[in-house]
């Protein structure tokens, strides 16, 4: 057999392995981009054939609307019975799961002790107590990965993914009590942020140097840094996040509903770099439409953009070299409304993740999942509906009359509350949450039972929401035109509340409100 004959051989008999791709981070990469770039088995041609592979029940207890969060995946793992594909996922109620994704079987699972004196949670929604941070992983030797989690008692969890057992003993990483979001890794450091006041915590940014032990914070005086995929990393090292529920006053170094930048100095203590607040940011505050994602970071043709959003429903096109410009209120470009009309502070706007990819060509491509109606004025120039309850639209980063644009692409079918998306080999795969986003109730005259409710009331707990919750359901659509490829239908039995989506090897995985992950995929 010729050598060439004898590799055609072998890549076929390999199957997957040849192609595999390691998720080991929520957002995929630092730039939080949610672009899987190395995935080849999913293909426009074979994503239609995508079938419920399996499904699998935890032992994971929910609190308030939160419960499981999305898996990272790590294709070849060395454990005794040799390399495995296996996930890991994270609970609420401070658990770890290990999972064998080519039979869909718990192998391990890990209940953290706590320090705290009442370690038991709540049932509010912004503040359930608990393990809120997606965890990150990262490789340390060939087969071996470590996984990184922030138990609710603040301290940093170094876990061995082949077996679940601690890589290294506990550090004190931030207070405990506090609600800290997705965790991303780089250079040997640890970033976090923590949202919404809760356990009684400032919010801010956090650090933690795994060589050195060192944690640091930066305090940016806003109210929410609550990006669910945390903060986002440049090349640099600068990392960025949204604040919210605070007002912007930088005179008085209040940096509140503004996208916000800092940076470790030669001690390894986060200082402020950059920040940019929108010229109506005061106007957002009031309204409660604050800046509530976690900003992309990505280059293109040499210039080093950002792109962030709010509740508004709007995005800005942002230079890292200079956010905001001089005056720190200055975009490259701001978008119109594509949804919110109606400027609602609930169930409506953008609140999953923004992506962010590439084409072979070389065009930049922007994926914008969204909440209610598209706005009356957002036009693309394909459009497959004119969704009511969400769906997500595209645009592409374009340079007309030596301006930076963002220019609609594409407009999807109607998604019950569009969350994260995340591309893959030409492939946006999506999915609508089905939560009750409602925290206003509707108006009630004096005569329909319980008496009048003027002008709505707030209610955003779980005990109306939970029982008005819908299903979830995950979409397959191509890349380029926004047309559904393959959808899961009603497959999925519940919904889920700020958890994600992971897509490698030909699998994509979501996980739901009742404790279940969903693996859907092709065959291989």
């Amino acid at each position: 057999m010729s050598v060439r004959r004898l590799a055609a051989a072998l890549l076929l008999c390999s199957g997957a392995t040849v192609f595999a791709t390691d998720f080991l981070s929520e957002g995929v990469d630092n730039g939080r981009t949610g672009w899987v770039r190395d995935e080849k088995i999913f293909t426009k041609a074979n994503v239609g054939s995508s079938k419920l592979l399996w499904k699998l029940k935890l032992e994971s207890t929910p609190r308030a609307m939160h419960n499981l969060f999305a898996p990272l995946v790590a294709e070849r793992v060395t454990t005794p019975q040799g390399a495995r594909e296996l996930a890991v996922l994270a609970g609420v109620s401070d658990d770890l799961f290990g999972i064998d994704v080519a039979t869909g079987k718990q192998i391990w699972h890990r209940h953290f002790d706590s320090t705290l004196t009442n370690p038991g949670g709540t049932n509010d929604t912004l503040c359930p107590g608990g393990q809120t941070a997606a965890p990150t992983m990262a490789q340390t030797s060939p087969g071996k990965y470590t996984v990184y989690a922030v138990s609710w008692d603040g301290r940093l969890r170094q876990v061995n993914l082949a077996d679940g057992e601690d890589a290294a003993p506990p550090e004190k990483f931030l207070p405990g009590g506090g609600k800290p979001y997705a965790l991303n890794l780089k250079d040997g450091v640890i970033y976090t942020a923590t949202a919404q006041g809760c356990g009684g915590l400032t919010n801010a940014f956090y650090s933690f140097d795994l060589a050195t032990r060192r944690a640091s914070a930066f305090i940016p005086a806003g109210g929410g840094l609550w990006g669910r995929r945390g903060a986002s990393i440049a090349p640099d090292g600068s990392i960025f996040l949204g604040t919210g529920d605070g007002q912007f006053d930088p005179s008085s170094r209040r940096l509140g509903n503004a996208i916000v930048s800092a940076k470790l100095d030669a001690n390894k203590q986060l200082q402020l770099v950059d920040y940019f607040g929108a010229p109506n940011a005061n106007w957002l505050w009031r309204r409660d439409l604050d800046v509530n994602t976690t900003p992309l970071v990505f280059d293109y043709r040499g210039r080093k953009f950002l792109v962030g959003t709010s509740k508004e429903c709007r995005l800005w096109l942002l230079d890292r070299d200079g956010l905001g410009g001089e005056d720190h209120r200055t975009s490259l470009y701001t978008s119109p409304l594509l949804c919110n009309d109606a400027l609602a502070f609930d169930g409506r706007g953008v609140w999953g993740a923004l992506s962010a990819w590439q084409d072979v060509a070389g065009t930049q491509w922007i994926v914008v999942p969204f909440w209610g109606p598209v706005s009356r004025n957002f036009k693309a120039p394909i459009e497959h509906a004119r969704p009511k309850g969400g769906g997500i639209a595209a645009f592409k980063v374009i340079q007309r009359a030596g301006k930076w644009e963002l220019a609609p692409a594409w407009l999807s079918r109607d998604m019950d509350l569009a969350e994260e998306a995340v591309i893959a080999n030409g492939i946006v795969f999506g999915y609508a949450g089905g939560e009750d986003a409602t925290q206003a109730l509707a108006d009630r005259g004096w005569d329909e039972g319980a008496g009048p409710v003027y002008g709505g009331g707030l209610s955003s707990g779980p005990g109306r929401r939970v029982p008005n919750s819908r299903r979830a359901a995950l979409y397959a659509l191509d890349a380029q035109t926004g047309k559904e490829l393959w959808s899961s239908g009603n497959q999925i039995e519940s919904w889920n509340h700020y958890s994600g989506l992971t897509v490698a090897n030909g699998r994509a995985y979501i996980a739901t409100f009742d404790g279940v992950l969903y693996c859907f995929g092709v065959a291989k």
